[in-house]
């Protein structure tokens, strides 16, 4: 596979290094701080000229910087539940999202917002590929995912490890702005189109609406679940955080 862009590559090369098998910089390009650590890591480096470097892209923007790294690694759903009850992550499960642009967005405001795990189902769902690392910018180095045959029973295993599930509904269910969501929380987010399965939605202890009194129009799923996200962060670490 290969990662794209400046952001991606910088944080592949802190976190995974060894999963970086060789970094292409098109010459004239300053990129000193990859340099830098990719030397320290004793990772091959190529310059290429422009013409060759962008045929070796096809034209992609990639800031002048291009990294061929191993597949993707998936972790087990079991990792994000061996843990000590005070270091339990969030976990996202997405069911059927299928565009590669919304999965790495996704991807990336769970990185920023720290602390959630993704589950993905290995039928019907778009899976890690390098357009979703490129629009991940990187997060895929800070975000855990799972990749599983069948979300039911994914959800099944987490309420027998005690945890609640939230799912997000167009209409119907609680306000998300009056909600009290309890911990430690998995969230389920459906497809634009059709929503959660209603073979997943037997599993939620709680449903939750996003109240929208603006124009008659929603929310792609990418967007939608960084707001439940964010409100997830805000109500698990509440009075934690303070913006100097």
């Amino acid at each position: 596979m290969r990662l794209y862009g400046k952001n991606p590559v910088l944080e592949r090369l802190k976190s995974a290094s060894q999963t970086i098998r060789k970094i292409i910089i098109r010459k004239g390009v300053n990129l000193e701080n990859i340099v830098r650590l990719a030397r320290e890591k004793d990772i091959n480096l190529t310059h290429m000229p422009e013409d060759k470097f962008r045929n070796f892209t096809q034209g992609l923007h990639c800031q002048g910087v291009v990294a061929e790294v191993d597949k993707f690694a998936y972790n087990y759903l079991e990792d994000f539940l061996d843990r000590k009850d005070d270091e339990l992550l969030t976990i996202v499960f997405l069911d059927h999202i299928t565009d590669p642009q919304n999965l790495g967005s996704i991807i990336r405001s769970l990185a920023c917002f720290g602390d959630f795990a993704l589950v993905i189902p290995k039928h019907e769902s778009v899976s890690i590929t390098e357009t979703v690392l490129r629009v991940a910018c990187g997060g895929e180095s800070f975000v855990p995912i799972a990749l599983i045959p069948n979300l039911s029973v994914g959800l099944e295993l987490v309420k027998k490890r005690g945890y609640w599930v939230a799912g997000a509904v167009a209409d119907g269910g609680s306000s998300l702005l009056e909600a009290k969501i309890l911990f430690p929380l998995a969230l389920v987010m459906g497809s634009e189109d059709k929503g959660i399965r209603m073979a997943l939605r037997n599993h939620l202890d709680l449903s939750l609406t996003l109240p929208m009194p603006g124009v008659g129009i929603s929310f792609n799923v990418a967007t939608a679940t960084a707001i439940f996200c964010y409100e997830i962060f805000r109500q698990k670490h509440k009075g934690k955080f303070t913006c100097d």
